[in-house]
Formats: C-alpha cells, sequence, structure tokens
C-alpha cells in the first residue's frame, strides 16, 4: 500500500506527535507513505469565506497526487473532510471543474477525479484490515477503558464523507478495541469538542469541552482517544488549562489512536511522542499485558 501522506498545516506546529506516531505504526504495518513538497494548505480555513480560493487550494493537492498516481492519506479531519468537499463539488459540477482546471493548468496540473481522499482512521480499518491489525498487537491492553472521540468533519457531511453511520458509527470503536482496550459507550461521543469556537467564544468552547470531559468520566473511561489534531489540542491543552484555571482536578487525558495503537504493538512511548502530550500519558503503559 502506497499513499501520499497530507500532513496539513497544525499537525507540524502544534501536534508533531500525531505525525510521529502514525509513521511508526504505518512503517510497521508495510503503508508507504510518500510526501510532496507541492502539497498546499487544504482550504479549510477559506471554506466560509471565498470558496473560489477554498477550492483552488484544495483541488491543487488533488491534482498533485492524482499526478503522482497515488491516493491520499490525511491525518487530519479538517483537512480530510475539506479535501472530501473540494472533490465532491469539483465531481457533481463539470464547469466549475473545467474553471478550476484553467488555473491549475498554469502549474502543470489537472484534477480529473481520479485521486480518492483516505482519513488514517479508514486507511487502518479498511485498508490494512481489522484482521491483521489484530495480528500486529503484542502488548495488548487490558482492564483499560477508552472513549472514542469522532469528531464532527469526520462524519458530516455524511453524504460526502461516507466514513461511517453518522448516527451510530463503529468504525473508530473497533478499532481501539483491536488493541485490547474496551471502548465504552458514552452519552456525548458524537458532540463537538469545542475547538472551532476557540478564540471566537471561549466560553461556550470551554464549556462544550467540559461536558464532553464529564460525560466520558461519567462513562468510566480512563482516556480520551482522539484521530484530529484540533480535537486532541482541546482535550490537551485546553484541558490543561481549564483544570489549572480552576486549581486541580481530575483530567481525563488524550491520547491520539496511532499512538494508543503503537503502544500495543509493542513500541515504545518514545517514539509515539507520548511525552509530547501536554497531559502526561505515560502511566497508559501499565496497562499493556507484558511482551
Amino acid at each position: 500500500m502506497r499513499f501520499a501522506l497530507f500532513i496539513g498545516c497544525n499537525i507540524p506546529a502544534r501536534a508533531k506527535q500525531y505525525e510521529i506516531s502514525s509513521r511508526a505504526v504505518l512503517g510497521r504495518l508495510d503503508v508507504d507513505l510518500v510526501d510532496s513538497r507541492r502539497f498546499n494548505c487544504c482550504g479549510y480555513p477559506l471554506r466560509n469565506v471565498d470558496q473560489r480560493s477554498f477550492l483552488l487550494s484544495a483541488a491543487k493537492n488533488l491534482a498533485v497526487a492524482e499526478k503522482e498516481g497515488l491516493h491520499i492519506l490525511a491525518l487530519c479531519s479538517c483537512c480530510w473532510g475539506s479535501l472530501k468537499k473540494a472533490a465532491s463539488l469539483l465531481d457533481q459540477d463539470p464547469a466549475l471543474k473545467t474553471e478550476v482546471n484553467r488555473v491549475l493548468e498554469k502549474r502543470g496540473l489537472r484534477y480529473e477525479g481520479k485521486t480518492e481522499v483516505k482519513h488514517l482512521l479508514t486507511v487502518l480499518h479498511r485498508d490494512v484490515g481489522l484482521e491483521r491489525l489484530k495480528g500486529s498487537i503484542v502488548r495488548p491492553f487490558t482492564g483499560i477503558k477508552i472513549a472514542t472521540h469522532y469528531g464532527c468533519h469526520t462524519l458530516r457531511p455524511s453524504d460526502v464523507t461516507q466514513f461511517d453511520d453518522p448516527v451510530n458509527p463503529t468504525l473508530f470503536d473497533e478499532l481501539v478495541e483491536a488493541t485490547g482496550a474496551e471502548s465504552v459507550p458514552w452519552e456525548k461521543r458524537l458532540e463537538c469538542c469545542g475547538a472551532p469556537l476557540l478564540g471566537i467564544n471561549d466560553d461556550l468552547s470551554i464549556s462544550l469541552t467540559a461536558q464532553k470531559i464529564g460525560s466520558g468520566k461519567e462513562a468510566g473511561a480512563d482516556y480520551l482517544c482522539t484521530a484530529c489534531p484540533w480535537c486532541h489540542l482541546q482535550f490537551d491543552w485546553v484541558q490543561e488549562e481549564m483544570i489549572t484555571g480552576n486549581g486541580g482536578g481530575r483530567p481525563l487525558p488524550a491520547i491520539l489512536y496511532p499512538q494508543l495503537l503503537g503502544l500495543s504493538m509493542g513500541m515504545e512511548g518514545e517514539h509515539l511522542g507520548i511525552g509530547m502530550n501536554r497531559i502526561d500519558i505515560r502511566d497508559l503503559e501499565r496497562f499493556c499485558a507484558s511482551s
């Protein structure tokens, strides 16, 4: 399996451990990642400001991968959703595609819709497959409960993302349970984490985060599991600030899925960027069975 890796803007700047852990586990699973210096922003920041600029930015990435004959593997759910949305709009509107290609051709590129955009989780679940994933586990987790956070952009709009059942998804839960951990049902698992509102309405953003954390704790979860840098930062950085501002309290630590998977595959935490998480998750290894 070979994919063009789309890292996006946020991961290199604030969630490097997501890239580190993803490369580690995908390498162990013989998934070949190709880096392209021609990739640019996915266009997400412009989606509700200037649709033409958003489409041109996203379409360039799609065309770059298409020229290289590769499907895209995106780590960030926002980037993934943005690229999926752009592809959907271009495929449904021939006139729009012609207009975009007129600009892309000046850079030696053309979008024809041959490149598929895949999320890290869908690659692990559908391309690698659960059976192979389970076969790679050498130190399965025991006695640990995980609250999976799907995030908004993986599930909505469902006709574009086609990630899973938007009302009752199971894909992420199945991936978590492949590591031996228990994925717990929790009331607010499909609610927004609050990240899109940070810097715009901080009170509402933090309220949404607090509700999610409270719901996870009520369900008995030991950790939150994420697969998006924006969501992870909200549960990691923002939760740390919330706890500090409130004079302490028990956090519900967030772990990125490739970190969880990597530990169960027998990798050392330092090779998965475990120490880069703001809320300490190093004690997670105590739940791994001895190799």
